[in-house]
């Protein structure tokens, strides 16, 4: 074997030459140079010639190039010793490493060939791009490379070559500023900046050390900063594997145009949002999809209604990696199979934080403290919620609510919709809904909730609005920069005196009818007080105490910000900023970035006073929104409350949930429901949930009845539908419906302590509520690509049939134990697909041996089931093993969970049950007690158990019943009280 070093610029002719100087030996054994390989080769070699005296050779060899290392193998060769060769090389672009140079829209082989890329047309290769970089080269060099313990800093130097190609805008800045820092051991940021001038950089604060707290001994991950071209190279310490490797040819770096791609460790890569996906992995085979807040029902490669520039790597040896671009202008991103990854964002810096896991759930765990935990919801939040747009007025939500009850179907939280409003404004009572304060109080009386919606958007046509002229007198409303004029808009309110005609079409009901509205710039502090105090006046309304709604939580929509015309009434006046020099690859691309929004000149002010334009922080829009309105919610009603909103930055999940949006009803929507959640859970969200029996449209019973039973197991469990839609909450149907939907919510409200204590786990420790199969079973690669089941947590397995028709779902269980939920039976097989039967009454759900779930009796309302006995279900592990927790509070008050709660483990060894209180803080006013014990996958009959505490033997009256088919020990009429330790032992 030959190996050799080249440097690709001192050997242009790409030639190896084998001279014989001296040929006085001849070997016995006939040897040949079989194999040659060539390090630091920058591009890949697509055909090798063998020539021996310039006549060309049959030589059967294969090439292989490894691009991350800049290794080419030659093998097969037969080269006799004492022979002189020479070997020819042709470095080319193989389809993989084919990066798009012209990813706007239009490219031709003459734009491409003026940015001097290569233009080559393959129709039979769908997607591929025609235009691509001719080498691996790009702009930029590297100078004053230092490497401390902390971290690396360099200058980055644009190589001024061909400048005609390029616009003022997208003109490469000509020197840059790399910085990376090695903030922890598993985590560093890298940052690519314009040194000499200030650029806009994202506003929104992460928690990272003061100065940078890793050891040179326990960091998981090595950087190299690469030189000719520029390039980071982060790889993991443990394993050698590379998981970023930007050494590419697409960096550039300009004002309104910055580009950047990296390597990736596999073809595993979940994230990027918020956007419908039809699968949990990205699919890698050359597609691109854009990020930028919108008011667009989900659909294919449409940017919906969030921002989530944040992806979870998988390595192939099942190690995880998380990587956030911490940028909020206009951007996409590309995949292709090499696999690799392409960002493009129209403006801002790279500043990019990198997460080394190594687990996929630690991956998790590590962003959320970077970005902040997700909130802790209040307990009856995590009860069952029904909601429409279209209610006619307050006696049709009041009989709704007599009719729930009735069909003693569980529920806790009812809303109104933008109807109960007068005209859609904001802050206002309809007269159709006069009745609607006392219906709340009346509700609430009766142990439920209600849920408020408010939109940003504040009409400006009103004679008496005091919620427009105090904005006016505060100073809230974006407006036209270096003006004082404020940009309108439309979206919902209406236009005093008028009558709305809906049979017109849309287009003519928004000229007609709508009022010109202004939008609060949520960066102000001005505006904070004045969002507060307009909340304020709703719950105690101050002219009219009677009009006062007590609502307990508050919806946002139409936060991206949504407009019903393009830009502004009369249309925008920078044309730059609206069509910048590169549209990222958005629905309506053609439309520019002002299409249902605003236009990106607006002028924005941060908390500090200094200017920024809608173009740059249009996506944070909802992001500022979220916080003012859980302070003014938690301000108002001195309880923990929650916000819902629609549109998301990373850290919103801090403040507030999420639902999935204007969904349809239809069947191809509840698997989409289960992907959109999944990437919710890697955002930081686990508060989140789909319209169950879907938005728009009318839903069918088959469809809406599987719908509810996979909607029982959403952390935010809503049924929601649309206007001129048919009714499709649970008494809308038939008894066998309500049947259904009352089993399926009972089984959730039994598993409410259990689903609370993930939501806890979740704020405390930033663990996902609903959890990928690949979070806890990364070595078994059959995970990687399931997204129709999930889990609860570790421990409950949901497996929901959401096809038509269907009578049995083929569903996975990964490698343990699992026992048949509903009948505490140990189902026998593991790590396979099986069809489980599921007729239209049943919802498939496992337990996983080794946990134990804490459960409560339920009723109509948490209110009502948190007072009800508790229960344990132990589940045995392969090595009768089980253990699990139970946080518990009064479920409404806010703080730190350190002070007032009651935390509980649970341990289940060797015949013996520990209960045990770790956290002694809250004392519950219903005498709470645990009175039935269940354990899953006892394999002998037991006769006699004790209850013991501090090692005495107490009396307790409990039964014991033994099923040794199903194999389940069951105790029943314990009183074990809350907040006490027991040991229960059986022989």
């Amino acid at each position: 074997m030959l190996a050799i070093e080249c440097n690709y610029f001192t050997i242009p002719q790409n030639v190896l030459q084998m001279n014989v100087t001296n040929n006085n030996y001849a070997d016995p054994n006939n040897l040949t140079f079989e194999e040659i390989k060539i390090l630091g080769l920058l591009q890949e070699p697509v055909s090798v010639t063998v020539l021996q005296n310039n006549d060309v050779q049959n030589s059967s060899h294969n090439i292989t190039y490894n691009p991350v290392d800049k290794v080419a193998l030659i093998e097969g060769l037969q080269l006799e010793l004492g022979k002189s060769y020479s070997l020819r090389w042709t470095l080319g672009t193989s389809v993989n490493e084919k990066y798009n140079c012209h990813p706007g829209p239009n490219a031709s082989k003459e734009k491409c060939e003026q940015l001097g890329c290569v233009w080559t047309e393959d129709p039979s290769s769908l997607r591929v791009p025609y235009c691509y970089y001719n080498g691996p080269d790009n702009a930029y060099s590297v100078a004053d490379v230092k490497y401390t313990s902390s971290g690396v800093t360099a200058n980055l130097t644009f190589n001024k070559s061909n400048l005609k190609a390029y616009g003022k805008s997208t003109l490469p800045i000509s020197t840059l500023r790399l910085e990376v820092k090695y903030h922890n051991n598993h985590m560093l940021q890298f940052k690519i900046y314009d040194y000499a001038n200030e650029r806009y950089e994202v506003p929104v604060p992460l928690n990272v050390p003061k100065s940078p707290e890793s050891t040179v001994k326990n960091r998981l991950y090595d950087v190299t900063v690469q030189n000719k071209p520029f390039g980071i190279q982060v790889r993991r310490r443990s394993t050698g594997t590379v998981i970023w490797d930007s050494q590419l040819p697409t960096f550039t770096f300009s004002d309104m145009f910055i580009q950047i791609s990296t390597r990736l460790a596999s073809q595993y890569l979940y994230g990027f949002g918020e956007t419908e996906h039809t699968m949990f992995r990205r699919d890698m085979n050359w597609h691109t999809w854009g990020m930028f807040t919108r008011d667009q029902p989900p659909g294919y490669k449409m940017n919906s209604y969030g921002f989530q520039p944040f992806y979870m790597g998988l390595e192939e040896d099942g190690n995880a990696h998380g990587v956030l671009l911490l940028n909020s202008n206009a951007m996409d991103v590309t995949f292709q199979p090499t696999p690799a990854l392409t960002y493009r964002t129209t403006g801002g810096i790279l500043d990019f934080y990198m997460v080394l896991g190594p687990t996929p759930e630690l991956v998790v765990q590590e962003y959320t403290a970077l970005v902040g935990r997700p909130v802790m919801p209040p307990y009856w939040a995590l009860g069952f919620q029904l909601c429409r747009y279209g209610y006619e007025n307050d006696t049709e939500i009041a009989k709704l609510v007599e009719d729930m009850k009735a069909a003693r179907i569980p529920y806790d939280v009812q809303y109104a919709d933008i109807d109960y409003m007068e005209r859609q404004l904001d802050f206002t009572l309809n007269p159709r809904f006069t009745g609607l304060p006392s219906l709340i109080n009346k509700i609430q009386e009766e142990g439920m909730r209600f849920i408020l919606i408010l939109d940003p958007a504040i009409s400006g046509n009103e004679t008496n609005y005091p919620a427009f002229t105090r904005g006016l007198e505060k100073d809230v409303f974006i407006k036209w920069p270096n003006t004082n004029d404020i940009i309108y808009a439309k979206v919902w309110p209406d236009l005093p005196n008028v009558e709305v005609n809906n049979t017109l079409d849309w287009e003519t009901q928004v000229e007609l009818y709508r009022a010109y509205v202004a939008f609060p710039d949520f960066f102000r502090n001005s505006t904070t007080e004045w969002w507060m105090r307009e909340i304020t006046e709703v719950y105690t309304n101050p002219h009219n105490a009677s009009k006062s709604l007590k609502f307990d939580g508050l919806w946002i929509d139409m936060n991206e910000p949504a407009s019903f015309v393009n830009g502004a009434v009369g249309g925008c006046r920078n044309q730059q900023l609206n069509f910048p020099p590169y549209v990222p690859q958005l629905g309506s691309r053609s439309e520019g970035l002002i299409f249902k929004t605003l236009c990106m000149e607006g002028q924005h002010y941060l908390p500090d006073g200094s200017p920024v334009s809608h173009y740059n922080v249009h996506n944070l829009y909802g992001w500022a929104q979220t916080k003012p309105t859980l302070d003014a919610l938690r301000n108002i009603t001195k309880e923990r409350g929650i916000v819902i909103t629609r549109s998301t930055y990373p850290s919103s999940g801090k403040w507030s949930g999420h639902w999935l949006g204007d969904n349809t009803a239809a069947w191809n929507q509840l698997d989409k429901s289960i992907i959109g959640m999944m990437e919710f859970s890697l955002f930081g969200i686990s508060y989140t949930g789909a319209d169950i029996c879907g938005f728009f449209g009318d839903s069918e019973y088959e469809l809406c009845a599987r719908w509810m039973e996979l909607g029982a197991f959403y952390p935010y469990s809503r049924n929601h539908n649309g206007k001129g839609a048919k009714r499709q909450d649970p008494v809308a149907w038939n008894s066998t419906f309500e049947d259904i939907s009352r089993k399926v919510l009972n089984i959730r409200y039994t598993l409410l302590p259990y689903l609370y204590t993930l939501m806890h786990e979740a704020n405390a420790h930033g663990s996902t509520v609903i959890r990928p199969l690949l979070h806890e079973f990364v070595r078994d690669k059959t995970t990687w690509e399931i997204h129709r089941q999930f889990l609860w947590g570790p421990a409950l397995l949901v497996s929901p049939a959401l096809d038509q028709g269907a009578v049995a779902v083929n569903a996975y269980l990964p490698n343990a134990r699992w026992y048949d939920y509903h009948t505490g039976e140990y189902i026998g097989f593991r790590g396979q697909f099986r069809n489980l039967p599921s007729p239209l009454e049943h919802i498939n759900l496992h337990i996983r041996g080794g946990y134990i779930l804490p459960q409560q009796s339920p009723a109509n309302t948490t209110f009502y089931s948190r007072r009800n006995p508790l229960a344990l279900t132990v589940a045995l592990n392969d090595s009768q093993l089980a253990a699990g927790q139970l946080y518990w509070d009064d479920g409404v008050r806010i703080g730190k969970y350190k002070d007032k709660s009651l935390t509980f483990f649970f341990l289940f060894l060797q015949n013996i049950l520990e209960i045990k209180v770790l956290h002694r803080g809250y004392a519950d006013p219903n005498n709470l007690k645990f009175t039935r014990i269940k354990i899953l996958g006892v394999t002998s009959t037991v006769q006699e158990v004790t209850v013991s505490q501090n090692g005495e033997v107490i009396q307790s009256p409990h039964a014991v019943s033994y099923n040794s088919q199903n194999q389940v020990l069951e105790i029943t009429r314990l009183e074990l009280e809350l907040g006490k330790d027991y040991t229960l032992k059986w022989s």
